[in-house]
């Protein structure tokens, strides 16, 4: 059995390009997902059609009847009622995109994976670790259903913690091809053996991660159109509302798009846990900086503290410009560098850990 695997320290070259390809093509699809979220296009396709929903319509006939299902929506008409074809192609091309980019995703992680497995250019660990990949992609393909479906009965929106599952689970496969990618470029790396640095990047690792979280809600109930100010929020440091002790009930989180409680919570909660990944941060960095680290440790923390910084200043910009509307480009900008963020963390902690081949 041991014979139709490769050595760890062996694998091809075109396999480590193809891993590299699967990470490109996921970071561009939770782009265009946020693209698709903050240009309300999410609901514009009202089928989940695997096969035939890979060809758009393709004449008069066919856009009507699909602009006729969008129009039984909540979205059309409590939202878009009275919108135009061309409005409604609009929202239709990127919900279509985020779908295809999906299933052209799935092809190229499935066809070389089964030429790389029959002629033998896995190892036992790379297989196991991307047959982990495919689980958490079909995971996340179905939440991603189960997300659309929650905004097509009452609600003209997604629900929010629904798109948050999705939105992070689509960031937990990224990073566990990202690690299984380090792994296949990097299988002899030296290990920072620095107890400190370990756990802290840890710990920087899960604040990240309650980051993302934070932001996907944050996104899902339009919080950043509550308060559009920085450093205060609306002219306070923490507003009232959250001192009010009515508002702390259960209705408050389940039915948030009736209240200002939760956006108010969500984004208090999303801008201290940013100030606590800075500070942190920060010192995370200047500690490691005096620690013996090698070149490569040192190049990943550069790329840290940079992306940590860059976040911090898209994470402002995005908030300030949430004035009527959410800014497709700076949200954009600001979910695409928390990939980047992560992609930098976690290339610093897998060089604190032992890697077993």
């Amino acid at each position: 059995m041991s014979n139709f695997f490769t050595s760890h320290n062996e694998i091809s070259r075109i396999v480590k390009v193809w891993l590299v390809i699967g990470l490109v093509m996921i970071f561009f699809q939770v782009v265009i997902g946020g693209i698709t979220r903050l240009t309300g296009s999410g609901l514009s396709i009202t089928k989940w059609e695997i096969v035939t929903g890979t060809i758009p319509p393709m004449n008069a006939g066919e856009w009507d009847e699909a602009f006729d299902l969008y129009k039984a929506t909540p979205q059309y008409q409590k939202i878009n009622k009275g919108m135009s074809m061309s409005e409604f192609k609009f929202i239709f091309f990127w919900e279509f995109i985020h779908r295809f980019w999906a299933r052209t995703m799935g092809f190229v992680f499935l066809f070389p994976f089964f030429f790389f497995l029959l002629t033998k250019r896995f190892s036992k660990k790379l297989l196991i670790q991307l047959i982990g990949v495919f689980l958490l992609a079909a995971l996340v393909a179905a939440l991603g259903w189960i997300m659309v479906a929650s905004g097509l009965i009452n609600r003209p929106w997604v629900n929010a913690y629904k798109l948050t599952m999705h939105l992070s689970l689509a960031f937990i496969l990224y990073g566990y091809l990202l690690w299984t990618t380090y792994g296949a470029f990097y299988p002899n790396i030296k290990v920072i053996n620095n107890r400190l640095l370990k756990r802290w990047g840890t710990v920087l690792t899960v604040l990240l991660s309650l980051q993302i979280v934070l932001g996907g809600i944050m996104s899902g109930t339009k919080a950043g159109l509550s308060y559009p100010t920085w450093p205060d929020m609306n002219g306070e440091v923490v507003p009232k509302i959250m001192f009010d002790a009515e508002e702390w009930n259960v209705d408050n989180f389940v039915e948030y798009d009736r209240n200002g409680f939760l956006p108010t919570f969500i984004q208090l909660f999303h801008r201290s846990t940013a100030y606590l990944l800075i500070i942190i941060g920060l010192w995370y960095y200047f500690k490691a900086k005096k620690a013996q680290i090698t070149p490569l440790f040192n190049r990943g923390l550069n790329m840290w503290i940079t992306m940590l910084v860059i976040q911090i200043l898209l994470g402002i910009m995005t908030v300030i410009n949430c004035r009527g509307s959410i800014p497709v480009d700076w949200g954009v900008y600001h979910q695409a560098g928390a990939l980047l963020l992560l992609t930098a963390m976690l290339f610093v902690n897998f060089q604190t850990v032992k890697q077993n081949n």
